[in-house]
């Protein structure tokens, strides 16, 4: 099963829930996978200790224009879906933006006298740890410049491969990013906090989950910190409430350390335990 971790905004608490969750899983001596999908931002390393054991770098293929055989029909422009490639037949003029093509090779199909080929662009790099012989860590981290993580985010979930328990860390926001981590998963937390800026993001996380017809339920982070208005939206909407982590001194401490709260603080480990057993009866 394939959970995700995600949130409407950054620094709500998705890669508290998504390592402690991780952590609670390995210590029951379960096989589970930690998949850090925020490439823009991998920072699930720093509080899980493993031994890298493998380094995987993602390319994409770009078309590439022969100027000499191509005749500027426009063909390749019109196939394009994201406006990728810029044709002016008037001043003979093709350009590609590299940073808009999604490699979808409709381009080198559209083309009927054989001026595009591909070259490949390094994207980013994938890198496995292992933590123990059940468990493992896998970190997406984008190249600098480059556009979007997308690819990358698929290919990491891709090559964590599938009949474990795997935890998806997803980047904050509802674009691409975020749809391309939750549409893999079969169930997804969400993670928010009591304040208007959390429960307006909330809302976006729930269309568009509601949209891709994900099941879904809500962790409030920081409870205590603001006002009631996340869980009267959550029970006015009859959206699962599925656990409150109260706002502590102690939970920053520990995380500016580096140090998981379920290995730091006994009162929290039993929550999330029981956050465990409840994503394992959704498995089921």
């Amino acid at each position: 099963m394939k959970i995700a971790i995600a949130s409407g905004k950054g620094g709500t608490g998705k890669t508290l829930v998504s390592t402690n969750l991780f952590q609670i899983v390995r210590k029951a001596g379960k096989p589970v996978i930690l998949i850090d999908c925020d490439s823009e931002e991998p920072n699930d390393q720093q509080f899980i200790n493993g031994n890298l054991i493998d380094e995987q770098l993602v390319t994409q293929n770009i078309p590439v224009i022969d100027t000499d055989k191509c005749t500027y029909c426009g063909k390749c422009q019109e196939y394009c879906h994201y406006n990728a490639i810029l044709v002016l037949p008037e001043i003979k003029h093709i350009q590609v933006v590299e940073d808009l093509c999604h490699d979808c090779g409709a381009c080198l199909y559209a083309c009927q006298y054989g001026a595009i080929t591909e070259k490949e662009k390094m994207i980013g790099a994938i890198t496995k740890f292992e933590v123990d012989e059940r468990s493992s860590l896998y970190e997406s981290r984008i190249e600098v410049g480059v556009y979007s993580s997308v690819p990358l985010i698929r290919e990491a979930i891709k090559d964590a491969g599938n009949g474990h328990f795997a935890i998806l860390d997803a980047p904050p926001g509802t674009s691409c990013p975020f749809i391309a981590t939750v549409e893999q998963a079969d169930y997804v937390v969400l993670v928010t906090e009591p304040t208007p800026f959390g429960l307006n993001d909330l809302k976006l996380s729930v269309e568009t989950l509601q949209e891709l017809k994900k099941p879904f339920g809500v962790v409030i982070n920081r409870a205590g910190l603001g006002n009631n208005a996340v869980q009267e939206y959550l029970a006015e909407n009859k959206i699962q409430l599925l656990a409150e982590i109260p706002f502590d001194r102690k939970i920053a401490a520990s995380y500016s350390e580096g140090v998981l709260i379920t290995d730091s603080l006994d009162e929290y480990r039993e929550l999330f335990v029981q956050l465990y057993k409840t994503l394992e009866k959704k498995a089921s």
